[in-house]
């Protein structure tokens, strides 16, 4: 699974798309905690992210959603920069 990104202590990534479904989204990795985030509608599909954690990933993916779309639609993998 390429990691796209890594800020705060938390790892986000995105797995091949053969191995996935949709919707399109990303797997966030904070400590003990994991999280599916809808790269559309920037909600958690599951996991226990903790608020913080999930307001900066929804304010990271707000500003990135092109390239994660990108990204998801072409499995053209790129790192992508980090929340200041």
């Amino acid at each position: 699974m390429p990691e796209l990104s890594r800020f705060y202590g938390m790892v986000l990534k995105m797995f091949y798309r053969d191995k996935e479904h949709n919707p399109p989204h990303i797997h966030v990795i904070y400590n003990d905690k994991i999280g599916l985030m809808d790269i559309q509608t920037f909600e958690m599909i599951e996991g226990d992210l903790p608020p913080d954690g999930l307001r900066l990933v929804k304010k990271w993916m707000q500003l990135h959603q092109a390239e994660l779309l990108e990204i998801w639609n072409t499995q053209k993998f790129i790192k992508i920069p980090p929340l200041d």
